[in-house]
């Protein structure tokens, strides 16, 4: 069965029935996995040892769908929890981590776009968001820490001849298809919880309402203080984490919140409704956010290098998903990987991701951007795309 066939029928057991799903994300043809999803093991419920872990994911067979409510900052739209990650746990609820340093990915946006899922790369811009606006930090964190763990993953259980980095393409993938799957603000919305700035809830109201709407399984809800912050959906797998069943559990551990007086606050500056981006100025500076302390150094200069001088005033032509930059020294482009700008440069296409309130600066769908150090004084450096320099930041557009 293909892949495009697997994704679209994909299902999960709700309420003692099988309850098939609807596409959720433009699925990539060239990758499938070659397990059995009807028949297999399920994970953390077998009785002898499993030998083929390609099609058995051990040792983390407790599966986790973490979502963030954040607040202040906030980040998503205003009606929908946005993506933390999928952690594969231990059944006895330990867990590995980092398990491959040698597939550690960066340039996630890069990966994906290159192998057909530019559609999943785009969810994430808007779902699994950074609270600091280090978006590609956050997803290569989440891959290196938990997706390099999965056994059903490791390379050499992809079909021969897959691409370098296809099993992290695969492993986004799942994690925005199984998220679409649990519209945790829908959910409580439902039962008449919905954010509110005087509202209080007891944490049975709140779960009662999720584990009622998910067809009678309990997730685990976090909380910082009395503010509802997070919530993890917990689920066994039969088959691969490519194409197979997750089959969803009530959690195995307590929510940590406060059992009355929880707080469901509203996102900053938000009324509920989706969170506009912010609008792309035609006239703009473009300031540099170093990815390591989220603070702003200096910015580009007319000639797109990176300085902490006097910022120059870019002009921007177009729309967020495509538009041209121009300085004083001419337009703007990217050649063989370096950011310039003159009279001599061909201009190239640019997008805009918008942060929480951020609107950062992307070329090919990646917004990491490069130097070969820090600049300071009169000293500038030239900006690379991708994360290859030692420096690493994402650039945001400001109105000039």
């Amino acid at each position: 069965m293909s892949f495009l066939v697997l994704l679209l029928c994909f299902a999960t057991v709700l309420a003692g029935r099988l309850v098939s799903l609807e596409p959720l994300v433009s699925p990539r043809q060239d990758i499938a996995s070659e397990c059995s999803a009807s028949s297999g093991s399920l994970s953390c419920h077998n009785t002898s040892s499993v030998t083929n872990l390609c099609c058995f994911e051990s040792p983390g067979g407790l599966l986790l769908q973490t979502q963030f409510w954040d607040t202040d900052p906030s980040t998503g739209p205003d009606d929908s929890w946005t993506i933390h990650g999928l952690w594969p746990d231990n059944c006895d609820g330990t867990f590995e981590q980092s398990c491959d340093p040698s597939r550690a990915y960066t340039n996630i946006a890069s990966l994906l776009t290159g192998q057909g899922a530019s559609d999943t790369l785009a969810f994430m811009q808007q779902f699994w968001i950074d609270i600091n606006g280090l978006n590609e930090q956050f997803w290569e964190h989440e891959w290196a820490k938990h997706g390099t763990c999965m056994s059903t993953l490791i390379p050499h259980c992809l079909p021969s001849g897959s691409p370098s980095g296809a099993e992290a393409v695969a492993y986004f993938q799942t994690v925005v298809k199984l998220f679409k799957s649990l519209p945790t603000y829908k959910w409580l919305a439902d039962q008449g919880i919905t954010p509110s700035s005087t509202a209080t809830f007891s944490l049975s109201q709140i779960t009662n309402a999720l584990t009622t709407a998910s067809g009678g399984f309990k997730p685990a809800l976090q909380c910082e203080g009395s503010n509802l912050n997070a919530i993890s959906w917990y689920f066994n797998l039969r088959g691969s984490v490519i194409d197979g069943e997750f089959v969803p559990i009530s959690s195995p551990i307590s929510s940590t919140c406060p059992s009355t007086g929880l707080h469901y606050p509203l996102k900053t500056g938000g009324s509920g409704s989706p969170t506009d981006p912010p609008d792309l100025p035609l006239q703009s500076h473009v300031q540099a956010i170093m990815n390591s302390t989220g603070t702003v150094v200096g910015g580009l200069l007319s000639l797109g290098t990176w300085s902490t001088q006097t910022l120059a005033t870019y002009t921007l032509a177009g729309t967020q998903s495509s538009f041209t930059m121009k300085s004083s020294k001419g337009p703007c482009g990217v050649d063989a990987g370096t950011f310039k700008c003159g009279t001599d440069v061909a201009s190239t296409p640019f997008s805009a991701v918008a942060s929480g309130d951020r609107l950062l600066l992307a070329s090919g769908g990646n917004t990491v951007f490069s130097s070969d150090g820090v600049p300071s004084g009169q000293t500038v450096f030239a900006v690379f795309t991708g994360s290859g320099h030692s420096q690493t930041y994402t650039l945001s557009i400001v109105s000039a």
